[in-house]
């Protein structure tokens, strides 16, 4: 098929105590599988789209058909959200950014901790299921913004960096409604030579 799950580079227990096992088989095996297999579906009778990756469809989103279109913002979305969830997250990562990354966030916000502040604040925010970003726009700059279900910053011309996802299913067996306490062990498995990597593109 077009599109296809990507194998997580580490054990489903590797982020234990913040993110548990039980969390990353469905979300990974389950919640992401499902959106692969009905982007695959909904593109089931348009070879072009079949012939694009996920990124490049999010880019020409707008040219896709009516018919199918928010099929793809759904599910093509949730595929690449997902795919750069499980790719900046990783046990023993890099704790800090560096480079020029580090000096970006410096002068942007002020310093890593208020980028935090900021993305958790954004996360927070958002009513219902979405994500909370650190993005690029086409000259380099950075932002933090939140968009709702599985929107993609790609689709607005951004480059996402860095995305937490805040559905529930992401963190409801262990943390329940807790959000926030969800939110500040996460940044304990963000791995920030993967962001910076992104930022370096």
């Amino acid at each position: 098929m077009p599109l296809t799950l990507p194998a997580l580079a580490y054990d489903v227990a590797a982020l234990e105590p913040h993110i548990d096992a039980t969390t990353m088989t469905i979300h990974h095996g389950k919640h992401h599988a499902a959106y692969v297999n009905n982007a695959n579906n909904a593109m089931t009778d348009h070879s072009a789209l079949q012939a694009l990756s996920a990124i490049d469809i999010l880019k020409k989103i707008n040219e896709t058909p009516d018919t199918i279109r928010q099929a793809l913002i759904n599910n093509v979305g949730g595929h690449a959200n997902h795919t750069l969830f499980w790719e900046i997250m990783a046990p023993g990562g890099a704790n800090a950014p560096t480079g020029a990354l580090a000096a970006a966030i410096t002068s942007t916000f002020g310093g890593v901790d208020q980028l935090k502040a900021q993305v958790n604040d954004a996360a927070m925010k958002r009513f219902g299921s979405g994500w909370g970003w650190l993005v690029a726009d086409a000259n380099g700059a950075l932002k933090v913004i939140s968009t709702a279900n599985q929107d993609s910053p790609i689709m607005q011309g951004l480059t996402p960096l860095l995305g937490v996802d805040v559905w529930e299913h992401a963190y409801y067996l262990n943390y329940q409604n807790r959000r926030a306490d969800y939110l500040a062990a996460w940044w304990n498995v963000v791995n920030w030579s993967v962001v910076a990597a992104n930022y370096g593109r």
